[in-house]
């Protein structure tokens, strides 16, 4: 059975969308199976992170009505082994039906090595939705401190749910701002409450990525890309190097 990752922020503006594309995409590059889906109803962007926001394709509450099957999921047009699902446009979160959309999953777990939910940011319907199925929890947060408050706060609404597997992904970590700052990384660490599991540089490749349609992967190999595949290879269970801690 494949496993469910849900991957959270307690706040926007982390880049948690980007960097879900860019940990998918370096799954499947690595050999997996994997299926994206945007759970961020009405605000959907992780098309443009993994660049194919130009082309159509299924919502997971089609799939969950069961008007197409799982398999249906849109491939993507670079990455063979990568398949996704958008959110849909005119329903809310509330909207949605939790157990038809467990079940989608549980059936999607016999497709896929690993399915990635991109919940919305903050602790509302969507994060609960998304964290609710998930076997794993990946929190990302940013250096600054409303964003690491944020994400403590994440991690306490987590814990309550019983979520006991959920790790740290610190991103956009400028390594003067945050000396400047007269943290460590350590810090942000013990501030959020939880393991660290990756750290991704501040890399404006990010944003060009977006602009020119294109996946962060397919654009650059190094910084935060070179950071998704170290991440995605963790996941896997293969160690490596954890750089700037």
């Amino acid at each position: 059975m494949g496993e469910l990752i849900a991957i959270l922020s307690g706040k926007g503006g982390t880049g948690k969308t980007s960097l879900c594309a860019g940990i998918a995409t370096a799954l499947a590059q690595q050999g997996e199976r994997v299926l994206c889906i945007d759970c961020d109803v009405g605000l959907r962007n992780l098309d443009i992170a993994l660049g194919i926001s130009d082309l159509g394709a299924l919502s997971f509450t089609e799939i969950c009505s069961g008007s197409y099957s799982i398999q249906q999921a849109m491939p993507h047009p670079v990455y063979n082994s990568l398949y996704f699902l958008t959110a849909p446009l005119n329903c809310t979160s509330d909207a949605v039906d939790i157990q038809a959309f467990g079940e989608m999953l549980y059936r999607a777990q016999s497709h896929f090595n690993y399915i990635l939910l991109d919940a919305p940011a903050g602790i509302e319907r969507g994060f609960t939705l998304a964290a609710r199925f998930a076997g794993r929890v990946l929190l990302v947060t940013g250096p600054d401190p409303a964003a690491i408050r944020d994400a403590r706060r994440a991690g306490e609404v987590l814990e309550l749910m019983g979520k006991g597997n959920v790790r740290l992904i610190v991103n956009r970590v400028n390594k003067k701002t945050v000396a400047a700052m007269g943290m460590t990384v350590d810090d942000i660490m013990d501030q959020a409450g939880l393991p660290l599991l990756g750290i991704v540089p501040d890399d404006t490749n990010m944003v060009l990525a977006a602009a020119y349609r294109q996946p962060l992967l397919g654009y650059t190999r190094g910084g935060a890309a070179a950071a998704c595949r170290r991440i995605a290879k963790r996941i896997r269970g293969i160690p490596t190097r954890i750089p700037m801690k």
